[in-house]
């Protein structure tokens, strides 16, 4: 898979490449299941039209953009494991675009006809509720008038479960209350983030968000091996600590499966 990072002042470059593709748009941070419908029924018309499969993002999140910084965006996974996944997917072009405020003013026509016409799209796939161009105003609903008949367009429906829509909103919401159990059912796996260990101390990866503070059953993964243990998260809602011991052979990278937080009445706080 090639991963593109793309800017005002790269585009016209990367127009020059460009080939017929079917895209899948959309933020896709954490892949839940909603993001994975959209990938995959975009992996099944290219594989009808005989064409590469390609995936737009956006980043930074378009929120902290609109928003001028004011809105903080609780991350669930960094671009290099979103890459990781994305060609575990069958996805051949990852296209990074930076969101920032000359692209948040693009109009709708100027963002299909520069982004996708521009890039070689023949079929654009996206969920139920895609918007684009300056303040949203663009939607599947007008993507091939916008694209002068050019893209045709596949939505794909709100995914649910239990009658709620699976979002990265709904994820976000349940780590920030510590239900990282119900996570399981949203995301596929269980919710992972990376961190080095020195021996003593966690020092978590960027862009991935801890659940609240509280005691938790995890999974420490390491290329040696994988254990289970229990976490404390502080009350800072930063500070991670072992409950039992950690093999001295597992320092460097690992990954922590949150699998279960424990009761109210067992949680302790790090003194």
């Amino acid at each position: 898979m090639k991963t593109i990072h793309l800017n005002h002042s790269n585009l016209e470059e990367w127009q020059k490449k460009a080939s017929p593709t079917v895209m899948a748009l959309g933020c896709f941070d954490g892949l839940h299941y909603g993001h994975c419908a959209v990938i995959n029924t975009a992996y099944q018309k290219a594989n009808e039209k005989q064409v590469p499969l390609s995936v737009m993002s956006f980043f930074p999140h378009p929120k902290t953009v609109i928003s001028k910084g004011k809105v903080h965006v609780h991350y669930l996974m960094p671009l290099a494991e979103k890459e990781a996944k994305l060609r575990e997917m069958g996805v051949d072009t990852f296209y990074i675009v930076e969101f920032n405020r000359e692209f948040a003013g693009l109009s709708p026509e100027q963002f299909v006809g520069e982004y996708l016409n521009g890039l070689g799209v023949v079929h654009a796939v996206a969920g139920f509720d895609f918007t684009y161009g300056s303040r949203g105003s663009g939607n599947l609903e007008r993507l091939k008038q916008d694209s002068c008949g050019r893209i045709d367009v596949t939505k794909v429906e709100k995914v649910e479960l239990r009658g709620e829509k699976i979002s990265s909103t709904c994820i976000r919401e349940r780590l920030i209350k510590g239900k990282v159990s119900e996570l399981l059912e949203f995301l596929g796996q269980y919710y992972k983030t990376e961190c080095e260990w020195n021996g003593e101390t966690f020092r978590l990866y960027p862009y991935y968000t801890l659940p609240a503070p509280g005691r938790y059953e995890v999974t420490l993964n390491h290329r040696s091996g994988s254990f289970n243990r229990e976490i404390i998260i502080a009350n800072d809602g930063k500070t991670l600590q072992c409950t039992g011991d950690i093999p001295l052979f597992l320092k460097g990278k690992l990954t922590i499966d949150w699998k279960k937080e424990i009761s109210e009445s067992r949680k302790v706080r790090i003194s």
